[in-house]
């Protein structure tokens, strides 16, 4: 990461808070982030002083958000997007930094039936077995789900039984019945009450979701900003990402 020194020590973190007061830093950010952070918010505050304000949309959300003038300190958006909304200004030139990676799999309610989905045609079959499938039609999970039925061949015969949601999970659609199964990053369905992970997609059609932190070329609290990002490198943050599905990626 250019532009930024990260520097993940216990000290560091622990005696920030001193160098520069107490701050709070807004944090716009994919859902598929949430457990992480809402369980490291209040171990980032007892390291550093500061305290983060969460927002979490959809990724093409936002986007539109950030490009309109939103404000905030941080974002944390696949490294594509982090790097257009650098090219228009919007996030700070050198400030981003890789933090985690992920896996999509599939989502069924608990209890159900265990389906198969560990080759192509398995989850071909069990795809148009489904009566009805959810995906949010303002993510990026959901856009390359789409483009999933292209490539499996079932789009004509599974778009009809979609059941489009915005503003909320199509995991929450699932847990409450309204859908038989969803196609969603495998965080979105770790932990979440009501439903239970069928498995990750095969290899031949894994789509790896990356997330990248983002400083705002306009950033209030731009030091605090850059301590979250040493925060998220460090082992405590590295463990928690694990727990919810994630991979660590090192600086």
């Amino acid at each position: 990461m250019r532009g930024i020194r990260v520097v993940v020590t216990a000290l560091v973190l622990a005696t920030s808070a001193t160098t520069g007061g107490a701050a709070e830093v807004t944090v716009l950010s994919t859902p598929t982030m949430k457990g992480v952070f809402n369980d490291l918010a209040r171990a980032f505050s007892r390291a550093t002083g500061h305290t983060l304000v969460l927002t979490f949309e959809g990724v093409p959300v936002l986007k539109r958000q950030i490009e309109a003038g939103e404000t905030f300190d941080a974002a944390v958006l696949p490294p594509a997007v982090v790097d257009d909304l650098t090219r228009l200004g919007k996030i700070a030139v050198g400030s981003r930094s890789n933090i985690a990676r992920t896996a999509a799999g599939v989502a069924i309610r608990a209890g159900a039936l265990m389906p198969q989905v560990a080759s192509s045609e398995d989850l071909k079959r069990t795809l148009l077995a489904a009566r009805s499938i959810s995906y949010s039609s303002e993510s990026a999970s959901g856009s390359y789900f789409l483009h999933l039925l292209d490539r499996l061949g079932i789009a004509g015969d599974v778009k009809p039984k979609l059941l489009a949601v915005a503003g909320r999970s199509p995991v929450e659609a699932v847990a409450r019945g309204e859908a038989e199964l969803t196609v969603i990053t495998v965080p979105n369905i770790v932990g979440v009450e009501g439903v239970a992970l069928a498995g990750v997609l095969p290899d031949e059609l894994q789509n790896y979701t990356t997330f990248s932190v983002g400083i705002s070329a306009n950033a209030g609290e731009r030091k605090a900003a850059e301590q979250l990002i040493a925060f998220l490198h460090s082992p405590a943050a590295a463990a928690v990402i694990r727990s919810k599905g994630l991979e660590p990626v090192a600086p």
